[in-house]
Parts: structure tokens; sequence; C-alpha cells
């Protein structure tokens, strides 16, 4: 249940897309409403068996100016803000009636689901939330079937999507070979000294960190043992290790770590200091392994999936995700039993469990975020092209592929990256073959 204006990213800029996301809670919507000017209706557009109507236009203004005005955001134009939100309605009509004719259904179950979050977000009960509803002039049963058309919406787009990218056997043996040659393959257990810089430091103390670190180095190619010296100096956690970090494949290290490692033997360290956010860095690979890419980390990992929408803004959300996490760390709740309540996913009956996966099995911006947490290890909310996620990873292991599953992890990875352009494409064909009849405005 994504909210309609995420469906038309292509089309809107990125300014008036996060306004369309954030300014429909019902509280917002109701507030919008009164602010429409009480005039006489009539049709903007006929979208195959839909209409867009001018109150409904001056609705979506009112909610976009009302957000800009809390948020500090600046809209374009009136003429063309009206222009963008009457071209997001017409797509969110184009996509209504293609995800019906395409025969898509959505179970009770999951539609009251999603309706009892929209609830608690807004701190109500099931029940509280119709006689709100009620109160603002809003039918609840229109509300249950834009609910029910949004998700509807987001199954279709799915489908119809994932089946126009083609991926060749020639795509995913250059993906592999470039892989290779960036490192990405290879296992590496490097050691660090790290000398950190303190943020927002003045040029002075930079100049000092760095004299710091390079003396370090100097002591090192002079033939001082380098875990010695990175016990003494080093200020990061493994210190005490003698700076060694672990064995972890190149895919799983910084790519500032990369760039500096992948061309240094076993026993090698780095000829100059790497400068990073966190300071100045020596780095020494102590082993490599060549895998070819069959050795690859998998990690098993669990969510909590909600989708904004119309009736919950991506703030709302991010807010309840927010207070989950509260709830788990404090120990008030467990992930599990809240995944099972609240989850927007076909995973929450399962407490939410992902189950164990391979690198590319999800969208770069979740396994981004899952990639740089530590075991048992809770996110804050993130944010992909299926709703906003808390993730939590719960093991990870080092496991050896076969060479075709290599090949269906880099397909997992390109498929991915093709994703948006055909999603771009999809929405401008559907829009082409759909019956658009705009009207004029009553002289």
């Amino acid at each position: 249940m994504m909210s309609l204006p995420r469906f038309t990213r292509a089309l809107l800029s990125p300014l008036l897309l996060s306004l369309l996301l954030s300014a429909v809670s019902p509280a917002a919507f109701a507030q919008a409403r009164r602010q429409v000017p009480r005039t006489a209706d009539y049709i903007l557009a006929v979208v195959n068996s839909e209409l867009v109507t001018a109150n409904e236009l001056e609705l979506r203004v009112a909610q976009v100016r009302d957000e800009a005005r809390r948020s500090g955001g600046r809209l374009p134009p009136d003429d063309e803000l009206r222009r963008q939100l009457l071209d997001a309605l017409i797509d969110e009509r184009v996509q209504i009636t293609y995800a019906r004719d395409s025969g898509m259904r959505v179970e009770d179950t999951e539609l009251e689901r999603a309706v009892a979050n929209i609830a608690a977000q807004n701190q109500l009960t099931t029940t509280q939330l119709r006689d709100r509803l009620r109160a603002e002039g809003i039918d609840y049963v229109r509300f249950r079937n834009n609910i029910r058309d949004q998700i509807m919406i987001e199954r279709n787009r799915e489908r119809e999507v994932q089946a126009r990218i083609k991926i060749t056997d020639a795509d995913i043996d250059d993906y592999l070979a470039k892989q290779r040659s960036s490192g990405a393959t290879t296992q590496f257990n490097i050691a660090q000294v790290l000398v950190t810089v303190p943020e927002g430091a003045t040029d002075a103390v930079v100049a000092e960190r760095q004299a710091v670190a390079q003396a370090a180095l100097t002591r090192i190619q002079g033939g001082e043992d380098f875990a010695a010296v990175a016990r003494q100096l080093s200020e990061d956690a493994n210190k005490e290790k003698g700076g060694e970090i672990g064995m972890r494949p190149g895919s799983r290290l910084p790519e500032v770590f990369l760039n500096v490692v992948r061309d240094l033997k076993t026993g090698q360290v780095s000829p100059t200091l790497l400068r990073t956010g966190a300071g100045f860095h020596i780095l020494k690979v102590i082993e490599r392994r060549d895998t070819g890419g069959l050795v690859v980390t998998q990690t098993r990992a669990r969510h909590i999936l909600l989708r904004p929408s119309q009736q919950m803004s991506a703030q709302a959300a991010s807010r309840r995700l927010l207070e989950f996490k509260r709830q788990i760390e404090s120990g008030a709740k467990t992930f599990d039993a809240l995944a099972r309540e609240h989850s927007e996913d076909g995973s929450g009956p399962q407490g939410g469990d992902l189950g164990w996966v391979s690198p590319g099995a999800f969208v770069p911006e979740f396994e981004e975020v899952m990639n740089s947490l530590p075991i048992n290890g809770i996110s804050d909310p993130v944010t992909s092209r299926f709703g906003m996620h808390l993730i939590q990873v719960m093991e990870r292991r080092d496991t050896q592929v076969d060479p075709k599953q290599l090949r269906e992890q880099a397909r997992s990875v390109l498929r991915e990256r093709k994703y948006e352009d055909a999603h771009s494409e999809w929405l401008r064909e559907i829009r082409a073959r759909a019956y658009i009849e705009m009207r004029e405005p009553p002289q």
C-alpha cells in the first residue's frame, strides 16, 4: 500500500514528490479539506472509467501547500504545481484501472491489517478511526477501497515491471568479470591503525593527528611489528587484536578500504595514509583468498514493513517504526511480536523472518543498511520502493555457492539496477494506452 504519487516519480520533481508523501494523514487530509473553497465541482479529466475533479485537485493542492508551510519547502509556481498534481492524479487513475482490469485481488485480512496500522499511527482504534472519518465527512467504505486499490497497484506494478526486465548471459558474464577485477569477490583479512580526527577539527588539529599517523607508518615501514604499533596507537575497537578486522569479502569492506587493499599482497602494508571521515588509516593485508566469488556472506534478517499511503504519511510511518525500535530495545516488546502484529508483509506471520539470503537478494537501499548492522543490531527506518522497514540482523555466515547460484545472484543484482528504467517505461506505456479526455472548466 504505497502512496500513489510514489509511482509517478519520473514525472514529479523530488521536492513535490516528498511533499505528496508526507502530507496525507487523516488529520492533515481534514485540515486540507477545510482550506479548499466551497465551489461547484466539475470534471477536469476522464481516465478510462474514472474521473478527476476540480475539487480533488484543489484538495491535493491544499495538502501540498500545507506541508510546504510546515516543512519550509519551496514549491514551483502555481500553474506548474497544478499541472504536476493534475498529471499525478491522472497517473493514479491509469494505474488503478489497470490494476483492477488485471484481476488483482487483496485479501480482507491484509486490508484490515493496513487499516489497523493507520488507526494506530493516529493513536486510535479502528472504531475510533471510523468515527473520526465520519466526523470529517470521509466515507469509510471509500476510505477502505482506496487502500485496497493502492495495495493492488503495488502488486500489479511489481509483477508487470519485473516481467519486462530481461537479463542476458552476456550481461551476467560482464558483471562477474567486473566484480572479479574490482576485488569484490576476494576475501580479505585486514588490520588497521586508526588515528582519529574529531569532527570539525581545526587545520592545526588535523595536521597534528596526521603527524601521529605518519610517524606510526614510518615505524612500521622501518620494521616494527604492525600489531604492536596498532595496540599502542590505534583508536579503533580492534586495537587489542593488533588492529585485525577479520576475514570478510571485498564486497563488505568500505569502498575506500577496498580501493587501497585490492592490489596489496598478503603481508603488505599500504604505502601511504588513507584519510576518511574517521581520521587517518594505515592498512595491512594479513591474508587474502581469491575465491572467484564462490564464497559469499549470507545474512539472516527480519523486518517490519509499513507502507506509506494517503492515509499514513511516510513521516508518520517512520515515527511509528522508531517507537517500535524503542520498545524492542527497552524490552517492552519483542521484534517477533511487533512484526506479527503490524508488519504489512508476507513475512509478518513468521515474525518478519526473511530467512538466509545471499548478496543481491534485496533492493540496494535495504541491503546496504542490513550489511552495515552488527548481529542483533536494529536499524533506523529505511525507505525502499516497498515502503518503510525496521531491520534486524539475526545471524551471518560465510558459505560456498556453486557457479549456478553465483550467476543467479548476479541476475538479481542486474534486475534491480534495471528496475527504475523499466518502471518508467511501463508507466509511460500504460498511460499511452489509456483513454484520457481532458475537460475545459465551465465558463
